[in-house]
């Protein structure tokens, strides 16, 4: 399972690299750069889901058992 994802703004396009919590999701994320704070779009459950290069870790899990593709779990 892979716990960093870079995630990219979509207002100023600046690329952060952050590490993911195991066990939950970020709904808010404010760019480092812009000040910009992003949330999921819709149907996403966090916005590593949303705007990272790799999914959140509990979607990473339920794709690799077969699972759905939400999370539940809010940070």
């Amino acid at each position: 399972m892979q716990t960093v994802s870079t995630i990219t703004c979509p207002q100023c396009e600046a690329a952060t690299t952050e590490t993911m919590p195991s066990n939950a999701c970020w709904f808010f994320y404010e760019c480092p750069h812009c000040q910009k704070r992003l949330k999921p779009l819709a149907g996403d459950c966090c916005v590593f889901c949303s705007y990272g290069d790799v999914p959140c870790p509990p979607i990473q899990e339920a794709r690799e058992n077969g699972g759905g593709s939400t999370c539940g779990a809010s940070q």
